[in-house]
């Protein structure tokens, strides 16, 4: 890192977003646009990041970057909907001369998001973040696996169908097409692939015939938009042997006596 050796540095950062749905955007505290590696970083929304503490434990990092909403890059309405939710984050200072290779500060997801005065702050969380997390699981009646992920092993292959939103009424979706089998895509997703709501996802809470009732309003209008349907489990023992005959997979203890088994008594 010769460029951060002189007496007078040209030094600026930069971040590189990448969202969940393959968006990707560069941001600079540069006074002006910068191209690295094939990206160019804006420096209209500036950004500008906290204090960066790094050390040699597992302490997560502790990082903070702050800029202003603009119409082409950071939208409020984009960050109230979600999309930047989760999304990937590399933080690292550079020589705006083109010099040099650039020094990755930190990386990690865009954690919690607040929004005053036409300003915004998001919270880094790194991958040390992770180790805060519950090691061991907490036994449940429920199954905790995911329909279709390495724990569950059902196959999704024909469980994932395309149809086109034909109303949309608070959170009921009509659709073109009927569902395969009675609440199929009960508990599952409801996939955005075209229209205002692209790339967003919504939970599905019960579907009948042709229509499916969400867990909450879409965001923005859907009629006509393409979505795709993915089934869901309502993670129950019944279910699972009775619809996906997966017993041997499930991950729940149904008859595992809780809590309340001391009100189970004659006379309570």
């Amino acid at each position: 890192m010769d460029w951060l050796e002189g007496r007078l540095t040209t030094l600026t950062f930069c971040w590189r977003i990448e969202r969940r749905d393959g968006v990707t955007i560069g941001l600079t505290a540069h006074d002006r646009d910068l191209s690295i590696d094939g990206l160019s970083y804006r420096a209209a929304p500036g950004i500008m990041p906290s204090a960066i503490e790094r050390s040699a434990d597992f302490t997560p990092a502790n990082v903070e970057v702050a800029g202003a909403l603009a119409a082409e890059a950071i939208t409020e309405t984009d960050l109230l909907a979600g999309r930047w939710d989760g999304a990937a984050v590399t933080l690292f200072a550079c020589d705006w001369q083109g010099a040099g290779e650039p020094l990755t500060l930190a990386s990690g997801t865009i954690g919690a998001i607040a929004m005053e005065a036409g300003q915004f702050t998001a919270e880094l969380r790194g991958i040390a973040a992770s180790l805060d997390l519950p090691v061991n699981e907490v036994t449940s009646p429920g199954c905790r696996a995911e329909l279709g992920d390495a724990r569950c092993r059902v196959a999704m292959a024909g469980r994932r169908r395309f149809a086109r939103v034909t109303a949309v009424e608070d959170t009921l979706v009509t659709l073109d097409r009927a569902e395969p089998s009675a609440n199929a895509y009960g508990c599952g997703t409801l996939r955005w692939m075209s229209g205002g709501n692209c790339g967003l996802r919504d939970s599905i809470g019960a579907s009948e015939d042709a229509t499916v009732t969400l867990r909450q309003p879409p965001r923005f209008t859907g009629e006509g938009a393409l979505v795709e349907l993915i089934e869901g489990c309502d993670k129950q023992l019944a279910t699972c042997s009775g619809r996906f005959s997966n017993t041997a997979n499930f991950r729940g203890e149904p008859y595992l006596p809780g809590i309340d088994l001391l009100t189970r008594y004659p006379g309570a």
